[in-house]
């Protein structure tokens, strides 16, 4: 998995970025990482793939793909940030300007909400990827869900239960959880029977 990653991240950033590459892998490997792993990345990165024909700026979203998780502290509400933070510090030494770098981390910031703005088409592709899970066959959802149960282990069961109850509705919320994958059907399906079964 990481020698595949790590070949990927060489077509995007170029061999001379390996030091930034397997900082970010070693970071999606981090022990305390149940469902946002190398695994994870790795699927958000083939959706782009599959969406990119949609993106504006395929390859910024791909860098906020790398991104998007790489601060990830189940005990913290500001990964999003703090990735978008790291995004800001690194890709400049990649040679990226000050605007395409800004467009990462929007794009990483996104995450938080994934609402974005209508026409923008990097962030619904980016969005996309990130939630492409929600649509899995139900056994596939069902082991997303426990992954996300075992990395806030820490937290009781009942606190669990409404703070996971508060992030599903927020989806069901949204006008429209995909904008351009088409997957909007099984997602909420699979969103409600976890509802219904917290």
């Amino acid at each position: 998995m990481s020698s595949q990653l790590l070949e990927r991240w060489r077509e995007l950033a170029g061999p001379e970025a390996d030091h930034l590459g397997l900082d970010l892998i070693a970071r999606y490997g981090e022990p305390h990482r149940r469902y946002h792993t190398t695994a994870h990345l790795t699927a958000v990165l083939d959706h782009v793939d599959a969406l990119a024909g949609h993106a504006g700026n395929p390859d910024l979203v791909r860098l906020a793909a790398w991104f998007h998780d790489a601060v990830y502290d189940p005990r913290r509400s500001d990964n999003e940030e703090r990735s978008a933070r790291l995004a800001e510090r690194a890709l400049p030494e990649l040679g990226l300007d000050p605007e395409a770098v800004a467009t990462v981390a929007r794009l990483v910031r996104l995450t938080v909400t994934h609402d974005p703005e209508p026409g923008d088409a990097d962030g619904a592709v980016l969005s996309d990827a990130d939630l492409a899970i929600l649509a899995s066959p139900p056994e596939v959802y069902a082991a997303y869900a426990a992954a996300v149960r075992e990395e806030y282990a820490f937290v009781p069961d009942e606190a669990f239960r409404t703070g996971r109850a508060a992030v599903l509705r927020s989806l069901l919320d949204l006008p429209a959880i995909f904008r351009v994958a088409g997957l909007e059907e099984a997602a909420r399906r699979n969103l409600h029977a976890e509802l219904d079964r917290l």
